[in-house]
């Protein structure tokens, strides 16, 4: 098995193309987002304060503008999402002695970079509701509380989704690749005949790659740390963290490498079956924008990719701080797929 998986580590990096787009490819992605700056979105999820004022033409104006996505929860799950960035604001509503209301908005530095335009987009509505209701001046005085906590940089967002971004693409194509070519050439029937076992073949070859891609993620965190500041909550911790989840994908989506390899008829085939499944999940998964901006009809379908699992998890653990054991339901969902796959490839998988 050391030998076989030796064997595999050097292949790998003899091959140009591997190199590039599990690593190369992600560090260009990683300098254009990270270049850009801080966060910002096309939809604001926001939430309101337990005590504010529901029953005016303001909230309804807000609760019914399709740019605002209003969150529910505790006020401890909404003070927690705030200081971590997942929510943009939280908004309280209430009315003064005057007549008019006051919509005051805390908000923390996670959010630094989307504040200026909430705020603009707010006294937008503010007038809107003002001119509606034939008022000469404002219906509403907008103020703002900033709270400081760790700045959300749109590195934060970008990295971990770069990291899966590799490992899926290595995985999938490079196994698929790999075994199809071991059929082909009548490799893996020769090594089938020697006194190797069958789970060892697998197993060494499976392992070589995971080692070399393990490899690749340690220089993307690295790049992302030094060059553009990525955060990682809990320092090393957070480190071997990610990397235990990129290992833990690395395994389930090099299940579908061997599934798609087992199931060619031809090399030709390969990027189609596995783009099938690959492309979808870039746009749906919040790889390259937040899938919130996404229908709220297929998030379901959404949450249910192993590839937003992976983003999911290594987000919250890089950023808010969580262990594993707070990504028990993305874990979840990989270990899902990766039984499902897995009995698919070993029902599938052929030695010639």
């Amino acid at each position: 098995m050391l030998a076989i998986t030796k064997a595999s580590f050097k292949s790998i990096f003899k091959s140009p193309s591997s190199t590039f787009f599990s690593l190369f490819f992600p560090i260009v992605l990683i300098v254009i987002f990270g270049s850009i700056g801080g966060g910002g979105g096309v939809s604001f999820d926001v939430a309101f304060a337990d005590n504010s004022d529901t029953s005016n033409t303001i909230y309804s104006a807000i609760t019914h503008a399709a740019i605002f996505n209003v969150e529910k929860g505790t006020k401890a799950d909404i003070e927690d999402r705030l200081k971590k960035g997942r929510i943009s604001a939280m908004l309280n509503i209430q009315k003064t002695d005057s007549g008019k209301y006051e919509v005051h908005i805390t908000s923390t530095t996670a959010s630094q970079r989307e504040l200026p335009q909430l705020v603009n987009i707010l006294n937008a509505v503010v007038n809107e509701v003002s001119i509606r209701n034939q008022r000469i001046d404002k219906i509403a005085n907008i103020t703002v509380e900033q709270l400081e906590v760790r700045p959300y940089r749109r590195i934060d967002f970008y990295l971990p989704a770069m990291i899966g971004f590799s490992l899926i693409g290595s995985a999938v194509f490079g196994v698929a690749f790999l075994f199809f070519a071991l059929r082909e050439t009548l490799v893996l029937k020769r090594m089938y005949a020697s006194p190797v076992t069958k789970t060892v073949i697998v197993i060494g070859e499976s392992l070589g790659r995971i080692f070399f891609q393990l490899l690749i993620v340690i220089v993307l965190i690295l790049f992302g740390t030094y060059v553009y500041h990525f955060t990682l909550a809990n320092g090393f911790v957070t480190f071997l963290e990610l990397l235990i989840l990129s290992g833990l994908a690395l395994v389930v989506f090099m299940g579908f490498g061997f599934f798609i390899s087992s199931v060619a008829k031809n090399q030709n085939v390969i990027p189609i079956y596995a783009n099938l499944f690959m492309f979808p999940q870039y746009f749906l998964s919040g790889t390259f924008f937040p899938k919130t901006i996404l229908p709220s009809s297929i998030h379901w379908l959404i949450e249910a990719l192993p590839l937003t699992a992976l983003n999911d998890a290594l987000r919250k653990v890089a950023f808010e701080g969580s262990h594993l054991n707070d990504c028990w339901k993305q874990i979840g969902i990989l270990a899902i797929w990766g039984i499902i796959i897995h009995a698919f490839a070993v029902w599938a998988f052929r030695w010639e």
